[in-house]
């Protein structure tokens, strides 16, 4: 305890004891800069809670046992894709992950949808809870809920699925609150010129579900499926230990920080985060812009069409593709990483065809928010109709998955061309919209799947999900604009010129760092990078 409360540097930026800095954690760390230890605990922080967050969507698939299928005689290969397996009597069988558990596919869908139901209600919570304890004890605590959460859940799944969905739900709330705590910590510790590089550790989620299936689907092979949860809650716990550590809420407590370090981040965040605190919110003028609207409508669309490919398409690999579960989740979670890469290059385009003057910053949002949901979404239909052509149906997949970042260089990127001065405010009403669809869709699919899972019934989760992917797009084809809004300038801001970094984020994105001059002025200046959500 003493060793990581002790403090190098008071407020006054002098030494308080020249002794303080033989402290263990300086000497093993005192060469390495504050800002990127924390940026290195950010990034795992996020992959770690992804971890946890997802495990269940590849597990289930081999804790549920598999229905009884019914005597259809040669029209079998009508409904149903198995594995070619050469047994005595020379038939086809279907996979069979070994599953015990005797849950209705509703009752799959409840589970699998539980997490996002607490999630959405703590992202306030968060916030007002982070102002109160601080971001070191809200991220911690946080991660120390899950992580013990999932080290409950086998035992919770073999008592009743009740159980697993208080669980889930706990899970779901902690999580929750782990995007306001880290996004108060941004402006506490970096500097304006270096936000959008520190904020793409956010990032580290896509590479938590990148990973998180393959890892999955070797755990279960080898040692069956309570091994994945025991897994990624010990390695939850073990984050906890690194994270309490090491993190700090201020560069005034940091016990290694450079008397340089920390009077860079004292002249370059004091006076912004400040000046963006003491805005007063016009919760009114965002609630009537359609603008707004427009950007949360249609990321509901992306988030329902994202959230198929994440959480019941493992169950789509195995019960209609028929892969082992080594393969299903090595195929299940490939997909992100390419995604994570994605996502950079179409963000890079965006910007040069804005700074290039090729198109405006209107017509460049809806491309690329058309990108990631229409052409998604009737790849959805193709996939629907490609029935056991395993490789056309692999190929489709990886496109679709990829195309989705593009919202990042589209809609998401948005929320911060409406409105610079309130980006965080914007993005929490886009996100309460858009986020419901992280429950409804696996429920969605749940309910469409509950009589077997054919290749009808998956043909119709795929045209709902093209369905609502393709028709929210409509709404910001024909609202959505990358102007400014009169809202965004307060009486304040209006009377006087001032430079100001605002920052908008989205579950782990880094949009644009935008410079605000004047409201006559109104030139928005752009220098960021853009990141993958979750």
């Amino acid at each position: 305890m003493a060793i990581t409360e002790c403090t190098v540097y008071n407020n006054d930026m002098t030494y308080p004891n020249p002794e303080n800095k033989k402290c263990l954690i300086h000497r093993l760390f005192g060469q390495v800069p504050a800002r990127f230890v924390l940026y290195l605990l950010s990034w795992s922080g996020f992959l770690v809670s992804f971890m946890m967050r997802t495990d269940i969507n590849l597990a289930i698939v081999a804790m549920v046992e598999d229905p009884e299928l019914p005597d259809v005689g040669n029209s079998s290969n009508e409904q149903y894709c198995y594995v070619k397996d050469i047994s005595p009597d020379n038939v086809e069988q279907r996979v069979d992950y070994g599953g015990t558990l005797q849950w209705s596919s509703d009752v799959q869908s409840y589970v699998l949808a539980s997490f996002y139901w607490a999630y959405i209600v703590s992202q306030i919570v968060g916030g007002l809870a982070t102002q109160k304890l601080g971001t070191k004890r809200v991220f911690g605590y946080a991660q120390l809920a899950t992580a013990l959460c999932s080290l409950c859940i086998p035992w919770a799944s073999e008592t009743h699925y009740i159980l697993v969905i208080l669980l889930r739900s706990v899970q779901g709330f902690a999580s929750g609150l782990t995007w306001p705590a880290m996004y108060a910590l941004v402006g506490h510790w970096i500097p304006v010129p270096e936000r959008s590089r520190f904020m793409s550790s956010f990032q580290g989620f896509s590479i938590g579900i990148g990973i998180t299936y393959p890892l999955c689907g070797f755990l279960i092979s080898q040692l069956g499926w309570r091994s994945v949860f025991y897994t990624t809650g010990s390695i939850g716990l073990i984050w906890c230990v690194i994270w309490y550590l090491l993190a700090f809420d201020s560069p005034e407590t940091h016990p290694r920080i450079s008397l340089s370090e920390q009077q860079y981040i004292r002249e370059n965040t004091v006076n912004t985060y400040t000046a963006s605190r003491q805005r007063k919110v016009p919760w009114g003028s965002i609630f009537r812009s359609m603008p707004a609207w427009s950007i949360g409508i249609t990321t509901f669309g992306r988030i329902w069409v994202h959230y198929t490919f994440i959480i019941p398409g493992p169950k789509y690999m195995k019960s209609i593709l028929g892969f082992s579960i080594e393969k299903n989740g090595v195929l299940s979670g490939s997909p992100f990483i390419c995604s994570y890469l994605a996502s950079v290059a179409f963000c890079y385009i965006a910007d040069k065809l804005v700074t290039r003057n090729i198109l405006s910053l209107t017509n460049v949002r809806k491309i690329f928010t058309a990108l990631a949901q229409v052409v998604p979404g009737f790849l959805c239909i193709v996939i629907g109709y490609l029935g056991c052509d395993i490789n056309a149906i692999l190929v489709i997949w990886f496109i679709a998955v990829t195309m989705i970042t593009a919202a990042y260089a589209g809609a998401m990127a948005n929320i911060v061309d409406l409105a610079p001065n309130f980006a965080g405010p914007v993005l929490a009403f886009a996100q309460t919209i858009h986020m419901t669809a992280s429950f409804i869709s696996p429920l969605a699919a749940g309910y469409l799947t509950k009589d077997g899972y054919t290749l009808s019934a998956w043909r119709n989760v795929f045209n709902v999900t093209a369905g609502v992917a393709m028709s929210t797009y409509v709404v910001y084809q024909i609202w959505g604009t990358g102007e400014i809004q009169s809202w965004n300038y307060t009486d304040d801001s209006a009377s006087s010129t001032e430079n100001e970094a605002m920052i908008s984020k989205e579950n782990g994105n880094v949009n644009n760092i935008v410079i605000v001059s004047s409201q006559n002025e109104k030139d928005i200046k752009k220098d960021g990078e853009n990141g993958l959500l979750a």
